[in-house]
């Protein structure tokens, strides 16, 4: 049951705000803006997605720099709430096309009647984009898809040799296209996302993806879909059946340890070929979920050294080498080094010649960052950072510094090699056929380097 729900900027400005029982105090998203600037508890960094404050219990996920957020007083289940908050964000963008505090501003009417009739005095009737059809009747404003953000939604899939159009992740499944026609296509995305420990001499400790088959179609008429994955495709790593479903051959290429499906896939044939069949609602939704911890290629090696050079002086050398092909291009890395507490300077040092790279030293957390606007695959950057310290050292230095962590996004590319063979439209178009976009993305969850 919840209380209210609202959606945060970054800044702490209140766009969206629904009050369904009157039982927390209006002043809520004060309060819970305030407690996540300045968290402090526990030694944790960032508030956690739930806490409690006052006999509150403050719900939250962060969607394209925005805060949703939920309230309630019982105690009821957390991961039934962020699930609900994951689901919302994603109707709204269903709806809007763009989900931005612009495109929330622009659209306020529209969301508050989305939010009535997914949320009905604090229980939850529905978060079905196609059910919702029925119930909500406003149209939606169209935000300009170039004021978005450079490193948004959209820019993800703008990188290799046949580009996306930039309305690819931006259109609304309910807005009337201009002059009435309607382009007929549908987008579907293989994001993973990769956690992995590196060890201090740089082997692979812990390796895993968690990765996801997402679709959005905008064709008319709801036509039955076929996707194929690939031949060798093998489900469970020997424990037996998973979800009822594993390799006839026992092994293959790509090996996930587990799988599940939207309720409107069909799996008649998935164990002979592997394919999946459905009727694909309205909105973007899981198509599949999956999870591998079979050995594969990292798209990014980390090599970190910090050595003492002085009584109060240290140098660190990091090194960044891409993994994967020249044709693919790395966006958004960012690499973070705890140091040790006494350090109170560093000096950087980058590549000669090298651009697009920034350093900082963040003296409250003591802790260093490099950030590089790209990557191209088989490159290698060195980072080197002179520290020192307002008081002699006594212990061990690498017990006081690190681990190395690193985030990025890498698009068309995949660290699990599953593929889709191809996409198949069983109704026919007359002469125009459908676009058919099958896009990858690569993301870091948790890629740590051990010093």
């Amino acid at each position: 049951m919840i209380s209210q729900f609202f959606v945060l900027s970054q800044r702490g400005d209140n766009i969206v705000f629904r009050d369904y029982r009157g039982e927390v105090p209006k002043g809520s998203a004060e309060i819970f803006f305030r407690k996540v600037k300045f968290w402090e508890d526990g030694g944790l960094e960032e508030a956690p997605p739930i806490f409690n404050v006052d006999g509150v219990n403050y719900f939250h996920v962060k969607v394209v720099g925005l805060l949703f957020v939920a309230t309630t007083r019982v105690n009821t289940s957390p991961s039934y709430v962020l699930e609900l908050l994951q689901r919302i964000a994603r109707v709204i963008k269903d709806y809007l096309g763009i989900l931005n505090e612009d495109s929330l501003r622009k659209n306020f009417v529209l969301v508050y009647e989305l939010l009535d009739e997914v949320i009905d005095f604090g229980y939850v009737q529905t978060t079905s984009t196609e059910l919702l059809k029925s119930y909500v009747f406003n149209e939606p404003l169209v935000v300009d898809a170039a004021r978005m953000s450079p490193l948004g939604p959209a820019a993800l899939f703008t990188q290799g040799t046949k580009r996306m159009p930039g309305i690819a992740v931006t259109k609304s499944v309910v807005a009337t296209e201009p002059g009435g026609r309607k382009r007929e296509e549908i987008f579907v995305d293989i994001i993973e996302k990769i956690s992995i420990t590196f060890s201090s001499s740089g082997y692979i400790l812990t390796s895993e993806i968690d990765g996801t088959i997402q679709m959005k179609s905008y064709l008319s008429g709801n036509p039955e879909i076929r996707l194929a994955l690939n031949d060798d495709l093998a489900i469970g790593r020997g424990q037996g059946p998973v979800y009822g479903y594993r390799s006839s051959t026992g092994s293959g290429a790509v090996v996930l340890d587990d799988c599940n499906f939207h309720e409107s896939v069909r799996l008649d044939s998935f164990e002979v070929d592997r394919t999946l069949s459905l009727v694909p609602p309205d909105g973007e939704f899981p198509v599949m979920n999956y999870r591998m911890t079979q050995e594969f290629k990292p798209p990014f090696r980390i090599n970190a050294l910090i050595e003492e050079a002085g009584p109060h002086k240290a140098e660190v050398i990091l090194k960044v080498r891409a993994e994967f092909a020249s044709s693919i291009t790395a966006n958004t890395i960012k690499v973070q080094m705890p140091l040790p507490k006494y350090t109170n300077r560093v000096s950087f040092e980058l590549d000669p010649g090298a651009s697009g790279q920034t350093t900082d030293f963040k003296e409250t957390n003591k802790r260093l960052e490099w950030n590089l606007k790209k990557i191209v695959g088989g490159c290698e950057h060195t980072l080197r950072a002179k520290l020192t310290f307002s008081q002699e050292l006594h212990g061990n230095i690498t017990k006081e510094s690190g681990p190395v962590s690193m985030t990025f996004t890498v698009p068309m590319y995949n660290a699990s090699r599953l593929q889709v063979k191809y996409l198949q439209i069983a109704k026919k178009f007359g002469t125009h056929e459908p676009y058919r976009w099958v896009r990858y993305v690569t993301q870091a969850n948790s890629y740590v380097a051990r010093i």
